[in-house]
């Protein structure tokens, strides 16, 4: 029972950190270290901590179904239209190809340095370390675009040239734990001339493709001979994190209808000097 619990405290931290550009991976690694899982297999929570944001990932395509689905079904999506374009939307499949666009950069170094990064970076003191380099970056970014009309207002307006600058931000987040892959990604949009509502529509989108790609990698080099305690582990902490980002996500696209991300900034800037506290001071 008390790894359960641990599990939906892991689900909570990774509801709302996943969509709020703070680092999910970032703050779940750092719970790891103060509420470990007991009774559960070497390279575990290495998977369990990826593997848990399907979730969060399940709760856009829940919010965001009419967004991201690219085929007509019902006769009024297809009225008045004729061949493939009865049946497909276009302009949304466009979107998804500039999305696979977008995650070539860190699927290509995934996959090929994944466990490099891991054994490199995974620690409170980079972590730390990201975290307020990040903060520092959207209140800089923030500062500097305030003022200034965004460039493009629409999804539809997204260039490929566009997907690609904002894969190589996304890319910094794959290497550096804490950087946070929605707040890489929400940086490089803004730095572009993106609107904060469209940088954060895309990098919701862009999670599911990169997160079911990740969760999968993981899975493989984990095994699937889970114990019954990591199979309860993992199906409750992704339940509880699919539900809290479901709030998380309405609560986000809300406040940043008048709001800018430099409170996440300097939460980030906090979150970070307090981690470098604790890891270099109390818990030697």
């Amino acid at each position: 029972m008390l790894e359960i619990i641990k599990a939906i405290i892991y689900g909570i931290v990774e509801g709302i950190t996943e969509w709020l550009p703070i680092s999910s991976t970032g703050h779940l690694i750092l719970v790891e270290k103060l509420i470990p899982f007991n009774g559960t297999s070497e390279g575990f929570f290495d998977m369990f901590d990826v593997v848990i944001q399907l979730g969060a990932i399940l709760a856009v395509v829940v919010l965001f179904w009419n967004q991201i689905w690219p085929f007509a079904l019902t006769e009024k999506e297809r009225e008045g239209k004729s061949g493939a374009a009865a049946f497909i939307k276009m302009d949304i499949m466009t979107l998804w190809f500039k999305i696979l666009v977008s995650c070539v950069p860190a699927a290509i170094v995934g996959v090929l340095f994944d466990e490099v990064f891991e054994r490199l970076f995974y620690n409170p003191v980079c972590i730390a370390l990201a975290l307020i380099i990040f903060g520092i970056a959207f209140i800089a970014v923030e500062n500097w675009n305030k003022g200034r009309k965004p460039k493009v207002r629409r999804l539809s307006e997204i260039t490929y040239q566009t997907a690609v600058i904002i894969g190589l931000f996304q890319l910094i987040a794959a290497i550096f734990p804490g950087t946070s892959r929605s707040g890489a990604t929400i940086v490089g949009a803004l730095l572009i001339g993106v609107s904060r509502k469209v940088a954060a529509e895309y990098t919701f989108f862009l999670a599911i493709p990169v997160m079911f790609g990740a969760s999968l990698l993981k899975i493989v080099k984990f095994g699937f001979n889970f114990t019954g305690l990591e199979m309860a582990v993992l199906l409750v902490g992704t339940v509880v994190a699919f539900l809290v980002s479901l709030f998380v996500l309405r609560f986000l696209m809300s406040y940043i209808k008048k709001h800018d991300f430099k409170a996440f900034g300097w939460y980030r800037i906090g979150l970070g000097i307090v981690v470098l506290l604790y890891f270099g001071l109390i818990a030697q």
